[in-house]
C-alpha cells in the first residue's frame, strides 16, 4: 500500500489513473481465487508441506516479476502469479494448522497465525516509509522485493516442519504419522499415553471417513448446505466489512483526510503497530469467550468507527486529519481483534472432516472473490462517492 503513492513508482508508469491502480492491486486476488478453489484437492494428494513448499515458490518468482517490471504488464503478471501462491498458501496453512494442534489450544494458535499476518503487513508499511526516502526507483522496487526474500523463507521453513499427521495416517504412513505425534504430543515418546491416544483418534476418524466416502460438491450442499453457507460468508463479509480499503489503499484514505507523501505512509505504519497489538487479546479470549461474541463486538466496534470516518471526512475541518487518523486506528483495532482471525478458525472447525478442504477451499475462494471487488472498486469509489464510501461498509 505504501508505494502506490510514491513520486518515483507513479512517474515510472506513466500516472497511472485510480482505475488503473485498483486493477494492478485486485488482480492479484484472481489468480488466488482460482488457486484457492484446487490447492485443497492438490494438498490432499501431495501432502501438506509440499503444497506449502510449491505456493512459496510460486510467490517468489511472482515477486521477481514485480520487482524487476519495466513496464505495467509485466507488474500485473507478477501479481497474478504471485496470488496463485497466495491462494495456495491461504488455503492450506489454516487447514494445516488445525491438524497439527492439540483441540484446546486451536483457537489460540490460529490467532497467533494471524498475528504473523499483520506483523508482516506492518513490517512491510514501515520498509515502505523507509524506502521512500530513497531518491530513485529502488524506492519500489526494493520493497517489492522484499517478498522474494519472504517466500524464500517459507519455501525452507517449509523443508524443516512436519507433515500433518492427519494426511500421513490418512495416506496409510501410519509408522511415521505416530513419529511426528509422539513429536507434537509426547516429546518425542512413541510409547506416551496422550501421544497413543491422539493418533487412535486421528486414525479412528479417517478410518470413518473412508467408510463414509468422499463428498462431492453436490453432496455437501445438500447434506451442509447451513455450514457451507456460514463459512463463505463469514469470509465475504471480513472483506465487505472494509479492510482492504484500509490495508491496500491507507495512503489514499491519510491524503484524503490532509496528510500527504511521507506523512501519510508514516500514519499507516503507526496505524498496522496498534493492528497488531489488537490481535493479541484474541489469543486469550478466543477459546473463552466462543468465537461469536467476539464477531459480534467487532462488528459494532467497526460500524460506529467506519460511520464516524465518513462524517469527519464529510466535515473537512483542521481537526479532520487526527480524527480519522484516529478512528481509522480504533476500526482496524476492532477488525484485528475479531473479523481478522475468527473468519479463518471458523470454517475449519465446523465443517466435518468429509467435506474439510472443499469447504475450507470454498470460503477462501469466497474470500479472495470479495478481496478482489472491494480492490478493485476502491479507488473509483473513493473518485466517485468520496467519504460515502465508508458508511457503505459500515
Amino acid at each position: 500500500s505504501g508505494i502506490i503513492t510514491g513520486p518515483h513508482f507513479i512517474d515510472y508508469f506513466d500516472h497511472p489513473s485510480k482505475a488503473h491502480v485498483g486493477t494492478m492491486v485486485a488482480i492479484l486476488e484472481i489468480g488466488a481465487f482460482i488457486s484457492s478453489l484446487v490447492v485443497g484437492r492438490v494438498g490432499d494428494i501431495i501432502g501438506r508441506r509440499r503444497t506449502i513448499l510449491y505456493g512459496s515458490c510460486i510467490f517468489f518468482v511472482g515477486g521477481a516479476l514485480q520487482t524487476f517490471a519495466t513496464s505495467m504488464a509485466v507488474m500485473m503478471v507478477g501479481r497474478i502469479i504471485a496470488g496463485v501462491g497466495v491462494g495456495m498458501l491461504s488455503t492450506i496453512v489454516p487447514v494445516y494448522q488445525s491438524e497439527i494442534s492439540p483441540p484446546h489450544n486451536r483457537g489460540k494458535l490460529a490467532c497467533i497465525e494471524f498475528s504473523g499476518n499483520i506483523i508482516g503487513y506492518t513490517t512491510s508499511v514501515w520498509v515502505d516509509y523507509g524506502c521512500g526516502f530513497i531518491d530513485s526507483n529502488l524506492s519500489w522496487r526494493v520493497p517489492l522485493f522484499m517478498q522474494c526474500v519472504m517466500g524464500a523463507l517459507l519455501g525452507l521453513g517449509s523443508l524443516i516442519i512436519v507433515e500433518s499427521p492427519r494426511w500421513l495416517l490418512d495416506n496409510d504412513h501410519d509408522e511415521e504419522g505416530m513419529v511426528v505425534i509422539a513429536n507434537l504430543y509426547g516429546g518425542g515418546d512413541i510409547h506416551d499415553h496422550k501421544a497413543r491416544e491422539e493418533y487412535r483418534e486421528i486414525k479412528m476418524n479417517v478410518l470413518l471417513q473412508r467408510q463414509e466416502g468422499e463428498r462431492t460438491y453436490s453432496d455437501m450442499f445438500k447434506r451442509y448446505s447451513t455450514r457451507v453457507f456460514i463459512a463463505m460468508s463469514a469470509q465475504a463479509l471480513a472483506q465487505l466489512n472494509g479492510i482492504n480499503v484500509i490495508s491496500y489503499y491507507a495512503p489514499y484514505v491519510f491524503e484524503s483526510a490532509g496528510w500527504v507523501g511521507h506523512d501519510a505512509v508514516l500514519m499507516t505504519g503507526l496505524n498496522g503497530i496498534t493492528y497488531f497489538l489488537s490481535t493479541i487479546p484474541p489469543w486469550y479470549l478466543v477459546d473463552r469467550w466462543g468465537r461469536r461474541p467476539i464477531l459480534l463486538s467487532g462488528a459494532v466496534a467497526m460500524t460506529i468507527s467506519l460511520s464516524l470516518i465518513s462524517y469527519f471526512i464529510y466535515l473537512d475541518v483542521k481537526w479532520t486529519p487526527r480524527m480519522v487518523v484516529l478512528f481509522v486506528m480504533i476500526y482496524n483495532a476492532a477488525f484485528g481483534y475479531s473479523w481478522g482471525p475468527i473468519p479463518w478458525l471458523y470454517p475449519p472447525e465446523i465443517l466435518p472432516l468429509s467435506i474439510r478442504s472443499k469447504g475450507a477451499s470454498l470460503s477462501t475462494a469466497t474470500n479472495w472473490a470479495f478481496n478482489w471487488l472491494v480492490g478493485e472498486m476502491t479507488p473509483i469509489l473513493q473518485e466517485w462517492i468520496k467519504w460515502r464510501l465508508y458508511l457503505v461498509h459500515a
